[in-house]
This record gives C-alpha cells, structure tokens and sequence, in this order.
C-alpha cells in the first residue's frame, strides 16, 4: 500500500496505533523484568492509560464505523490520552521535586487495594511517594514518564487523525464521486 494511501486508511492507522501502544507495554515490560527496574504506582497508572488507548485503537480498527461511530472512538482515545497525560505530567511534577520534600515510600499498590477503595487508592498513588520521585532511568534526557507524556499526546493526535479528521475527508471523497441525478 503506497504510503499516501496508509496515512488515509483509518483501519490500518487504527491498527499502528494499536501495535505503537502494544510495543509501548512490551517495553515497559521488559524495563521490569529484563532491566530489573521495579514500577512505581504512577508508572502503573501510566501503563494502564497506554493500554487503554491500545484497545480503543485496536476496537476502532476492528469495527471500522462510520461517522458518528468514528466520532465516539476520537473522544474514547482523546479521554484515555488525556488521562495518561495527565498522570504522566503529576509523575514529572513529583520528579521535579527537590530531594526530601516528597514523602516517604508508601505502600505497596497491591496492599492499597487490598486495605482501601479503589478511589482512595488513586487518590494515594496521585499524592506520589519516595517511590515515584525516583529517576532510575532516562533516553536522551528524559525519564520515562517524559517518554509516556509524549508518546500519550503523540498517540492521541493520531487517534484524531485517524478517527476525527480522515472521517470528514472520507465523507467529502464520497459526496464528490456520488453520480449526480440530472
């Protein structure tokens, strides 16, 4: 497929979307296991987010709808991005934070939701711990919630792309090839 036709094929975008937020976890993964750096409670908020916005991607490509449809999956994917941005940004602010000035480690995030309802538990893990003001790893300057704030507005973008903006551009291809009645 010639690379002009991909960028307007909203089920193939929906599906590289799908496949970026895939190798996204498949990284993370490996950052736990492979590299041995254990995730903070933020940065499993963060992996939730990227794993949401798979899904929606790889539903969206699945059911490919039309319009009003199209529109339901940009506002799924917007809310999910938006939502890891945010987290992502709360991480970075936490990171920025002089030494001391964030309370201890806390809790383990399975202990929390053992003891606590699920609200009270997000609302802990966004207070941020010793845990999560820490930068064990960085890529060109920046900590891996940088990487997820960008990816998440990157992945977001497309997801306008591919389910906002190529619906209207479908919509006027297809009004300007209907025949005309005469």
């Amino acid at each position: 497929m010639p690379t002009s036709r991909l960028l307007h094929s909203r089920r193939a975008l929906n599906f590289a979307g799908a496949a970026l937020c895939f190798a996204l976890l498949g990284y993370a993964l490996y950052a736990q296991y492979g590299l041995h750096l254990e995730p903070c409670p933020l940065c499993i908020l963060q992996r939730i987010g990227i794993l949401l916005l798979g899904i929606v991607f790889l539903i969206a490509g699945a059911h490919h709808p039309r319009a009003r449809g199209a529109y339901v999956y940009t506002a799924l994917l917007v809310l999910a991005a938006c939502t890891t941005i945010g987290i992502a940004a709360r991480h970075l602010y936490i990171q920025s934070q002089p030494p001391g000035s964030v309370p201890a480690c806390g809790a383990p995030l399975n202990t929390l939701l053992q003891m606590f309802p699920v609200t009270e538990v997000i609302r802990k893990v966004l207070r941020g711990g010793g845990e999560c003001a820490e930068i064990s790893w960085t890529f060109l300057g920046l900590s891996m919630p940088a990487w997820v704030l960008l990816w998440a507005a990157a992945l977001g973008v497309l997801g306008i792309w591919a389910n906002g903006l190529l619906v209207g551009h479908e919509r006027r291809v297809r009004l300007t090839q209907a025949p005309t009645t005469d």
